[in-house]
């Protein structure tokens, strides 16, 4: 359980609460944070007397902005655009673009916040940012996806740069996206800077393994995890929400590691496919035909789809929670230990909420936190970026084998931290210390800036 908070603490806390109201994503992020570094605080006072808490809830930089474009029949549409850069004591911003209905200010501050000390775990000299629209790309022809990405680029580009800040992909944000992203930065700029944006095609610029980053990570995680109670994923059996690129790819690693997978999901509902996951239908599904995963089912015999109640409603000793925040709650933790769970990492962004988490632990469940489990995808971005620096490219294995020692590295931080501070086994009091006690390090040596 977290440590009560000192006055100082608190009135940090509330001051932050008061500042940024209606902003729940956000308020929840900055409880759990602030709760499980009380114990850093107290071994470290000075940086509760040089005002580091009151500069880190606050952004450096917020970013909002009006996207006009027109759609296929003319009309004019009008979009918000999104970009807040949180920290930069570690490095250049570093953090997705996110493109979704639900993308408010709330939420872009919610992950930039959560970015810096994913980022910061990394040990890879990245600060923490986030950013988006409201935009929805599902539906849209690709010329209605370009003219948005167009839109939204000829404004935020001047706030962007390969030492500045360096967006990614995201929900909605993939492969098409980053290219006309890409594209517009690099007409207005008149420079091909390959670094400022991450997430690139193979072709020109991109990453081996940068897709499957996220979903891998947050396995290797897990792996690392069952390693300390000399377990493994090998033979369990594991239930994963979402069906875009950090589940798809989790569901991968997790077949190649023994594991089997069994559901997959969307906004619409799941499928249960008791003979394990057919990888390439759901990536045939997901990433060719775009098409909701009801299809899945219709192609596949021995799986069935299921519209009402809830993922985690399946029997399962993994559960990697892929999807979105807030998608695991209280009644949903206590289904899945009655059903035997063992482990929870999740693959998206506090994707379990606090009452979850909390009964997970009070089960001793292992449990992985976002910033911890899912730092795969923006390590390996920042691979890309030394690759894009030193004009190399380096193969997919070679790439794997540097993701899986940057997670066994995240894992060590967090493991060790955890111990440091006197909660031994809680990844969340030591993924959130290890990252502050960096950032604030770093923020303590550079001055009141």
């Amino acid at each position: 359980m977290s440590a009560p908070l000192s006055p100082a603490i608190r009135r940090v806390h509330e001051e932050a609460l008061a500042r940024n109201a209606g902003e729940p994503e956000f308020h929840q992020a900055l409880s759990e944070v602030l709760e499980s570094i009380v114990p850093v605080l107290e071994r470290h006072p000075e940086f509760v007397e040089a005002g580091i808490l009151d500069r880190l809830v606050e952004p450096e930089r917020q970013i909002m902005f009006r996207v006009p474009w027109h759609d296929d029949e003319g009309a004019v549409r009008v979009n918000r655009g999104f970009r807040v850069q949180f920290n930069s004591a570690l490095g250049p911003y570093k953090g997705g673009l996110r493109f979704h209905p639900s993308v408010n200010l709330g939420i872009v501050k919610f992950l930039g916040f959560e970015q810096i000390f994913k980022n910061a775990l990394t040990g890879q000299g990245i600060g923490g940012a986030k950013g988006g629209s409201d935009f929805d790309p599902h539906g849209k022809s690709d010329t209605e996806v370009m003219r948005f990405a167009q839109s939204f680029m000829s404004e935020l580009y001047r706030h962007l740069g390969e030492h500045t800040d360096v967006p990614a992909g995201d929900i909605g944000v993939g492969a098409r996206e980053i290219g006309f992203l890409f594209g517009q930065y690099r007409r207005l700029t008149n420079r091909h800077e390959s670094g400022m944006f991450t997430g690139k095609g193979i072709q020109w610029g991109g990453a081996e393994v940068r897709t499957e980053a996220t979903g891998y990570g947050t396995v290797f995680f897990a792996e690392e995890m069952l390693a300390v109670r000399g377990d493994s994923v090998d033979g369990k059996r594991a239930v994963v929400s979402g069906s875009g690129n950090v589940a798809i790819y989790a569901i991968e690693k997790l077949q190649q590691l023994g594991a089997t997978p069994v559901t997959a999901s969307d906004s619409g509902g799941y499928v249960v496919d008791e003979a394990g996951i057919d990888l390439e239908l759901l990536k045939q599904l997901k990433e060719v035909d775009r098409a909701r995963i009801s299809s899945y089912a219709e192609r596949r015999s021995s799986a069935r789809y299921v519209t009402g109640g809830s993922v985690w409603d399946v029997a399962a000793e993994l559960a990697l929670p892929c999807a979105t925040q807030n998608e695991l709650n209280a009644d949903d933790a206590r289904t899945l230990l009655k059903n035997g769970l063992q482990l929870v990492a999740e693959g998206a962004n506090m994707p379990c909420t606090p009452e979850a988490v909390e009964m997970f632990q009070a089960a001793d469940v292992l449990f992985a936190p976002g910033k911890a489990a899912n730092a795969g995808g923006v390590a390996t971005s920042a691979l890309e970026m030394s690759q894009n620096a030193s004009r190399q490219r380096w193969d997919f294995d070679s790439s794997e084998d540097k993701l899986r020692e940057i997670m066994r590295g995240v894992h060590t931080s967090a493991f060790d931290a955890a111990e440091l501070y006197g909660h031994p086994g809680d990844y969340v009091v030591g993924a959130n210390a290890a990252g502050f006690k960096r950032v604030a390090d770093a923020m303590l040596a550079q001055g009141v800036i």
